[in-house]
């Protein structure tokens, strides 16, 4: 059953469904079907307001369902309408799990899924602009959302008035072993950092990644755990408020049956909960090809990883959590990315990825592009950021230490407020200088 439109707290949420190609350079074959929300305030003058639409980070996340008025949408909803877009194949836009994909060959399941990626996802937008009738609008962009937002001002800029970045200026050019190997820098400087506010971490980690080592023990979904997806739970040092509760779960992870330690359930529980990869599989078997065009990434970030031996455990060796990074051991024990791991390794291979950007559009650029650019973001790098900026006119970076890489969620209001501000500037220089 579809969903039918409903206010909630003065605010009028209507549901939106569209019919897409599955590949625009083929608009009469399989087609998607991508759902939309739109959200405004519930009264006249709303149906006037400039339209804004959101790209949410990943690759794979759906739109925000929206609990009430407050962060960035509370700032937003007072001067536009706004369209929460659930990328192809997350939420309810003709998803993509273990489940509809298993039907499909190996070789299916990778042609299909190279149709997902960042210049799909703008098409689909321009296609959903074009059915609304609207002239022109904004973009924000969370974390891939921002990757989405230059490949927009890459293909279509005349339909933007203004775009909003958040933790998300990717280089438009860089392979992924350059962005891999500055991420895992961060991800080193991190670790540094969480061992040193709880000195005791680290025994307790080695603990656990010990007790792995020499004894089974396996997940709620029947999924043997491992030291190398313990390792994973350090992704969460990438976004704010998380040393603490990583803190609180490693003192809690062991209970003792019969004399003989075990993890306890809750610990095991909590890291089959935080393993995005098991229900957003997209996440991983794209996230590499979001750098590619015209080369293959095969498995960037294992290639990297194998130069850093620090971040291989051995009972001798300090322990290490990793970050966002996909490896293709994911394929061999995760449960539900099993079934794609043949589909992996072929766009790990895949070398026909089709540019995402354009650089001579972009160095020509008169859309107001404002970014919030964070210092010590651990997935996406500064220096990148800057270097991409310093070739796009018009636009303005934040550079702040005051929030890591999820700003937008954490104080939503006044960043999206901050860079509206930043892009009435640009627009009012322009206008000065014309």
């Amino acid at each position: 059953m579809k969903s039918t439109a409903f206010v909630d707290a003065g605010v009028h949420y209507q549901p939106h469904y569209f019919n897409v190609p599955l590949n625009y350079d083929h608009p009469e074959g399989e087609s998607l079907e991508v759902f939309a929300r739109e959200v405004c305030q519930n009264d006249s003058a709303s149906k006037s307001k400039p339209w804004l639409i959101y790209f949410q980070g990943g690759p794979g996340f759906p739109s925000p369902r929206p609990n009430g008025t407050s962060g960035w949408l509370k700032r937003a909803l007072k001067d536009y309408r706004v369209l929460l877009l659930d990328q192809r194949g997350t939420g309810n836009s003709s998803v993509i799990s273990h489940q509809t994909l298993q039907g499909m060959t190996a070789k299916q399941q990778a042609e299909y899924l190279s149709h997902f990626r960042a210049d799909s996802i703008v098409r689909d937008a321009e296609f959903i602009r074009d059915a609304l009738g609207i002239n022109t609008w904004s973009t924000l962009g969370q974390s891939f959302g921002g990757f989405c937002t230059l490949t927009y001002l890459s293909m279509f800029p005349q339909s933007l008035e203004a775009s909003f970045i958040t933790g998300g200026v990717p280089s438009i050019e860089r392979h992924p072993d350059d962005v891999y190997q500055a991420t895992f820098k961060r991800t080193q400087e991190k670790n540094a950092e969480f061992f040193t506010q709880f000195p005791t971490a680290q025994s307790l980690c080695k603990k656990i990644a010990d007790h792995l080592l020499i004894h089974d023990e396996y997940l709620p979904n029947g999924q043997k755990l491992t030291v190398e997806q313990f390792q994973q739970l350090g992704i969460n040092f990438g976004v704010s408020d998380t040393f603490l509760p990583m803190y609180y779960l490693l003192e809690n992870a062991f209970v003792t049956q019969q004399d003989k330690p075990q993890l306890r359930y809750e610990f095991l529980n909590e890291i089959l909960m935080q393993q995005n990869f098991q229900t957003n599989p997209i996440y991983a078997i794209l996230h590499e090809s979001i750098y590619c065009q015209g080369f293959s990434s095969q498995w960037s970030a294992h290639r990297v990883r194998q130069q850093l031996d620090k971040f291989d455990y051995a009972p001798n060796k300090p322990f290490l959590f990793t970050g966002e990074m996909v490896f293709p051991w994911m394929f061999e024990q995760y449960v539900n990315l099993k079934p794609l791991q043949q589909a992996a390794e072929m766009l790990a291979e895949k070398r026909d990825w089709s540019n995402l950007y354009c650089a001579k559009t972009l160095k020509q650029n008169t859309v107001p592009v404002a970014c919030a650019v964070y210092a010590d973001d651990m997935f996406v790098e500064m220096d990148i950021s800057r270097e991409t900026l310093a070739n796009i006119p018009n636009s303005k970076a934040w550079i702040t230490n005051e929030y890591e890489h999820n700003g937008l969620r954490a104080d939503g209001e006044h960043i999206l407020d901050r860079l509206i501000c930043i892009a009435q500037q640009i627009k009012a220089n322009q206008i000065q200088h014309s």
